[in-house]
């Protein structure tokens, strides 16, 4: 339908901050293909927008509180529109993710991600420490390491990519909820602003409300789905997008034997129910705020 419409589409996304099999350009698009996102099976070409090595960038002004600029992926800056497709889920530090955190880190390029995460440096919690050295194996920059029976994290190579928080056994690896948190999730939307940037009225949004997961789709497994499926969203605003979808993923009764702690019933904040210290709606409620989008939406059933 794309085609159809006269438009050149190509597939895309950036290279990640942490390690992994999409660190880099080549291993990315071996990566996309094994799973299907090659030509013969879509009809586009797939290209990963912040080049081989993460250098490939774009700086865009937006003048906003936390960054007078961002960094964008110079092959998304220079599209003249964008579908950007997101499946919505939990997230360990930004509460839930959906079009907004997509466009944020999605659009980002290496350094953009570090931008973003900067005020989330994590600590080891020494009494909860085990010394089992599954941080040190992940960090990808070596700013884990063993000091006795303890790991310790150094802040000055740290890049905040929240590897080690995801794979402690123990919990033993902590960030300052209360404050390090709001700030982050303000430095994503302005991410996410600045992203789409230039394109006024030429970006659409498609929510999939599918396997909602308590944790990111970054993370290398999947937990049990915490309420039923809920369907497809889209929209012309990622705020409003996102507001439904959270409303609607509370609207569910969570489901058991999942990492929903609390709040199952209907009505209840799901996502808090499974990351209680972290208030997700503060990227809703800062987007409106810096014309992102509106929090109002009229939610039409096809």
């Amino acid at each position: 339908m794309i085609r159809a419409a006269g438009s050149k589409p190509f597939i895309t996304d950036t290279n990640t901050l942490y390690s992994g099999s999409r660190h880099n350009a080549v291993d990315h698009l071996t990566t996309a293909i094994e799973h299907g996102f090659d030509y013969s099976v879509v009809m586009a070409p797939l290209i990963i927008s912040d080049g081989l090595k993460s250098q490939n960038i774009s700086e865009i002004e937006i003048g906003q509180k936390n960054f007078k600029s961002v960094k964008i992926g110079a092959d998304i800056a220079a599209a003249d529109s964008m579908i950007v497709m997101s499946h919505f889920k939990g997230h360990i530090v930004a509460g839930f993710g959906g079009a907004i955190k997509n466009l944020a880190m999605g659009c980002a390029p290496a350094a953009g991600k570090k931008d973003q995460h900067f005020s989330t440096s994590p600590h080891v919690v020494e009494e909860k420490c085990i010394a089992c050295g599954k941080c040190i194996e992940v960090c990808s920059v070596g700013a884990a390491s063993l000091l006795g029976d303890v790991s310790r994290i150094e802040p000055n190579i740290c890049i905040s990519c929240g590897q080690c928080m995801e794979t402690c056994p123990v919990n033993a690896i902590d960030i300052d909820w209360e404050h390090d948190i709001p700030q982050f999730l303000e430095c994503l939307t302005e991410y996410a602003y600045g992203a789409v940037i230039g394109k006024k009225d030429r970006v659409g949004y498609i929510n999939f409300l599918l396997r909602i997961t308590p944790d990111c789709d970054c993370v290398p497994w999947s937990d049990a789905p915490i309420v039923p499926d809920v369907g497809i969203l889209a929209s012309k605003d990622p705020i409003a997008l996102d507001q439904a979808s959270y409303d609607l993923v509370n609207k569910q009764k969570g489901l058991v034997n999942s990492s929903l702690h609390s709040n199952h019933e209907k009505g209840a904040d799901k996502f808090r129910g499974v990351w209680p210290m972290v208030d997700g709606t503060h990227q809703l409620k800062y987007g409106e705020k810096i014309g992102l989008g509106s929090r109002d939406y009229e939610l039409v059933e096809i």
